[in-house]
């Protein structure tokens, strides 16, 4: 392999009428500038706004800051000081993501420090406001609907955008203190919950809120007829309906003078148990998963690791049945990136497979016995979608049946 230099390449792509430039590069971890179009709280709207981001063209990825507790999502990372404040200005003023700001650093786990910089005034923010997606859809609007560059203070920053609300320290009218306590018989469990509002034909999720901290639940319809909805992966999906101008109604529901608490009795996936990994991606036409994939295949070490008695099989999906190229892992095996890969082809169904035993062979470097675990492959056999639908993409996942509990 060659040493990859720590040059930047531009590129230009269309996104909505605009011609918007897109950097790639592998940028020297010293001068690492990141241009930033979002921050979250909640991984799964992180990732679901990468997701929307790069349905734009955007070449989105996400990371954790872990000073700050977010997820950053970013459209660019390069050495270069000076290109990374430009495409923060361009973007700010030629898309709806107008509070685009630029982070220097190194973002992940092993984080020591770094800065966030306003690239139109070049003063440091000290406050990032959390933006929490409302819908799943994060939509850019046409060049009429576009909005100029906004100013926002030197010291705060409010991430907006034109489809999605932004989290804000004001507590909204009306509005309750939720503790949402998420557990299991074992620990604590990290995760969060979606509202869905039940007065629509059809339940739509509303909000997300992480759960076991406190926060400010609004209305969201006249009757209060909601339902709340953990599904963290590793446990059985658990729903329940409350009213939330009456929530003593609801059995388990403890209401105090500061709040009410809503308990979440989280039970492991058992035998005949199929999960879906939803937040497991792979680059295209790669057996290789992408950075964003590494929270729910830890979540999965950690379910096996907690039961050693759990024995699975990992189901590989593809969309449609085409032969094709297919790029796989190289000899440092580097299961979250494409810098040392191997092009090889074949038929979805080894696609498939090769999907499904790079998530075998990563529990195995984590310390996970290989007699545990079993391959099928599956090929475009059992979409969820046409293969020509819009929503195509979700035919590409793995599944995980529990064999033994």
């Amino acid at each position: 392999m060659k040493k990859t230099l720590a040059l930047t390449m531009l590129a230009c792509v269309s996104i909505a009428g605009l011609k918007i430039s897109v950097g790639f590069g592998q940028p020297a971890p010293e001068k690492s500038n990141y241009v930033v179009i979002g921050a979250f709280s909640i991984p799964k709207n992180a990732i679901e706004f990468t997701e929307q981001a790069k349905k734009h063209k955007f070449d989105a990825q996400f990371s954790i800051n872990p000073l700050r507790k977010l997820f950053y999502v970013y459209v660019l990372h390069t050495g270069k000081t000076e290109i990374a404040f430009e495409e923060a200005r361009k973007i700010r003023k030629e898309t709806p993501y107008f509070d685009t700001w630029v982070f220097t650093g190194t973002l992940g786990e092993d984080m020591r420090k770094g800065t966030d910089t306003n690239p139109v005034t070049g003063e440091g923010i000290t406050t990032i406001h959390p933006l929490d997606v409302k819908e799943k859809s994060v939509l850019l609007a046409s060049n009429e609907n576009i909005p100029a560059a906004r100013e926002s203070g030197n010291n705060t920053l409010a991430i907006q955008n034109l489809n999605a609300p932004v989290v804000v320290e004001e507590i909204p009218e009306g509005s309750k203190k939720f503790l949402f306590k998420i557990f299991s018989a074992e620990k604590e469990v990290g995760g969060d919950i979606d509202v869905l509002d039940l007065d629509k034909a059809k339940p739509r999720k509303m909000a997300s809120y992480r759960g076991n901290e406190i926060i400010n639940l609004k209305p969201f319809n006249k009757s209060g007829n909601i339902a709340l909805q953990c599904e963290v992966f590793g446990y059985r999906k658990v729903q329940q309906a409350i009213n939330f101008n009456e929530p003593k109604s609801a059995d388990g529901i403890i209401v105090d003078e500061n709040k009410i608490t809503v308990p979440f009795d989280l039970v492991r996936l058992k035998k005949g148990d199929v999960a879906v990994m939803y937040n497991v991606y792979f680059f295209k036409d790669a057996a290789v998963m992408r950075p964003e994939s590494r929270y729910e295949v830890t979540s999965l070490l950690e379910m096996l690791q907690e039961n050693p008695k759990y024995k699975i099989k990992i189901h590989g999906h593809t969309n449609g049945n085409a032969h094709g190229k297919i790029i796989s892992m190289g000899d440092t095996k580097n299961f979250f990136a494409l810098n040392d890969t191997k092009d090889g082809f074949g038929s979805a169904k080894k696609l498939s497979e090769e999907r499904a035993r790079v998530i075998q062979n990563y529990l195995i470097s984590q310390g996970i016995n290989a007699e545990r675990m079993q391959i099928k492959a599956w090929g475009g056999k059992h979409p969820v979608y046409h293969k020509d639908s819009q929503q195509a993409h979700a035919n590409v996942r793995v599944e995980i049946e529990i064999l033994e509990d």
